[in-house]
């Protein structure tokens, strides 16, 4: 079965850096397409950055461009997230998404809090 766990989160200063992993099982992960989500307290969930499948190309959110990036380890079924000059705003649980035969599968998500 599907499974991806998130790990990496915690607590930094503004300005600071963290790098969250997801690593996943389950499924042929070179095949396909990974995503990172946040969600604040009390906001809906967002897209902050997606990967293609060989790591080719990748998409951002305008709020986070230039700060974070997405990449991915094929030969260790990992995706990963490098979040630079992180900003108060940017606390959140964030999590890694999998579309597959058009089904959503989550992680548990990670906590980020961006805090002096």
């Amino acid at each position: 079965q599907v499974q991806l766990v998130e790990s990496g989160g915690g607590l930094v200063q503004p300005g600071g850096s963290l790098r969250l992993s997801c690593a996943a099982s389950g499924f042929t992960f070179s095949m396909y397409a990974m995503t990172w989500y946040r969600q604040a307290p009390g906001k809906e969930r967002e897209l902050v950055a997606r990967v293609t499948p060989a790591g080719d190309s990748t998409n951002y959110a305008d709020s986070v461009k230039d700060r974070f990036t997405i990449s991915r380890d094929n030969a260790k079924n990992t995706v990963y997230l490098q979040m630079n000059s992180l900003k108060p705003e940017d606390t959140a649980v964030y999590y890694c998404k999998l579309r597959k035969w058009g089904v959503d599968f989550w992680g548990k998500g990670t906590l980020v809090t961006v805090s002096s």
